[in-house]
């Protein structure tokens, strides 16, 4: 007897499933993104392997499970790894989204051809296997150490068609062109790699279900499947997923909340530098920031980016201060640059690059109403060097100097930092962490910070002059008399 044929109609914007066609859906309210997708009952279809149907799951009393808190799974790369929370997670899944030639294929590469001690399957259903083997020599993972040959890629049919990457730091890479789950899910069987990396989640298909990779459905099931393959062989699993125009990972928002960590990885591509950020992380904290530098051979991991940020500090023109920040557990000084000028078209513009505008534009209120200064007909610009975006309040002090150092037109002294937020009364909070700020600005030479009044736990710092201001009226008094 032939199986039950369903078919469904599964919205293409948020992920919504209907018996029948609709003209607009009724979830998201967008019209015209339903797509009739056939969905096959069959058991036998299905991907999931013979390791993972021998288990039957059953409830279990939660004292008599046993722990599993290993250790993580080492990484080479240490601005990933602090980003990941310390490491891999065995039978954890990673997305990774940013946008096309940000440079998220080059990064899991590398990271699978610099842990010599993890061997990885590289899945690729966008490239070819030479494709792939020109990316990893351009690298140049070691362009001094010879080159024997090192057995087959997984894949190959014939080894002297396909020569593996034969150096020490290659010999533990597999790849795999491949796209279909249930073949990929036989090979990671025999393989038993301890990484595998997917590139891209978008190319995957099952055929469990009768739709066209990279539609709504095709996404979703393949990442379960995925998901349950992890969770039953403890193998980690890293995914790099496409972004839409607006900057969201493209497929269903359900997809971000299967995963165990979702890192954006952004910067503009006519930049050098690239930033990690993780939105979401099950096993470590989301306030952890990865820096790293696009150079020819891949990408460079920042160790001390306050000093690339500030950049050349001989000579500062007005409208520049320096804020010290946080991103996570690393303190950063970030050059906060403003323009003021008059108005030329009548109407006054707000522009900010790296900062909230809605909140530039509370910080000129205040500066208004609680200061004096006219700032409601001239042109405002704001931009945080580097490529940066902060949102912490703790940048508010050095915004509202930069604008008034632009608007006076006098230069900021070049070894003072700010670190403060300000308040709708012009006053002057305290942030967390101060103790951190000042260290790293007394590293980097500078000989003055100007930092919140009544912040608990600081004394005073060998080599670093403290200015405790609790308005922006004093701190407008000491710098510009």
């Amino acid at each position: 007897m032939a199986a039950k044929v369903r078919s469904q109609y599964v919205c293409q914007n948020c992920g919504s499933a209907f018996p029948q066609w609709l003209g607009q859906c009724t979830s998201c309210k967008q019209w015209n993104t339903l797509v009739e997708e056939v969905r096959d009952r069959v058991e036998e279809k299905r991907g999931t392997p013979a390791s993972v149907k021998g288990r039957t799951p059953k409830p279990v009393a939660i004292g008599d499970i046993p722990a599993q808190d290993g250790p993580r799974i080492p990484l080479s790369d240490r601005e990933l790894a602090r980003v990941m929370g310390g490491g891999l997670v065995p039978g954890s899944i990673t997305l990774i989204g940013g946008e096309p030639g940000i440079g998220k294929s080059t990064l899991l590469l590398q990271t699978a051809l610099r842990n010599p001690h993890l061997k990885t399957l590289y899945v690729s259903g966008e490239e070819s296997e030479h494709q792939v083997k020109m990316r990893a020599e351009r690298l140049e993972v070691a362009s001094n150490e010879s080159r024997v040959p090192s057995g087959e890629l997984l894949g190959d049919e014939s080894p002297t068609r396909h020569s593996a990457l034969a150096t020490r730091h290659s010999e533990s890479c597999y790849v795999l062109t491949e796209t279909n789950t249930q073949n990929i899910f036989k090979h990671i069987e025999a393989l038993e790699p301890g990484l595998v990396v997917i590139d891209s989640v978008q190319t995957l298909h099952t055929a469990t279900l009768d739709a066209s990779p990279g539609s709504v459905g095709q996404v979703r099931e393949c990442t379960a499947e995925i998901m349950r393959f992890a969770k039953a062989t403890d193998v980690p699993f890293v995914l790099i997923g496409h972004i839409t125009k607006d900057g969201f990972i493209a497929g269903p928002k359900v997809l971000e909340h299967m995963v165990d960590c979702v890192l954006q990885f952004e910067g503009d591509r006519d930049h050098a530098y690239r930033l990690l950020r993780p939105l979401k992380n099950r096993f470590g904290s989301t306030n952890e920031l990865g820096i790293y530098e696009m150079h020819g051979t891949g990408l460079a991991a920042v160790e001390d980016p306050s000093q690339v940020l500030l950049g050349d500090r001989r000579e500062r023109p007005s409208g520049v201060a320096v804020s010290a920040t946080l991103e996570g557990q690393r303190p950063l000084l970030i050059e906060v640059q403003a323009l003021v000028s008059s108005a030329v078209y009548g109407t006054p513009q707000r522009s900010a690059t790296g900062f909230d505008l809605r909140r530039l534009n509370m910080l000129l209120a205040v500066l208004e109403k609680r200061c004096g200064f006219r700032l409601g007909q001239k042109d405002v610009f704001l931009n945080l060097a580097g490529g940066f975006r902060v949102e912490e309040p703790a940048i508010d002090l050095a915004v509202v100097c930069a604008v008034l150092s632009s608007n006076a037109d006098i230069a900021i002294p070049m070894d003072t930092a700010f670190c403060g937020e300000v308040g709708l009364t012009g006053e002057i909070r305290p942030v967390t962490r101060t103790e951190q700020r000042i260290a790293e600005a007394q590293k980097l030479g500078f000989a003055r910070i100007f930092v919140p009044k009544g912040t608990k736990g600081i004394g005073p710092v060998k080599g670093i002059q403290l200015v405790q201001v609790g308005q922006v009226n004093e701190v407008l008094g000491a710098l510009f008399g």
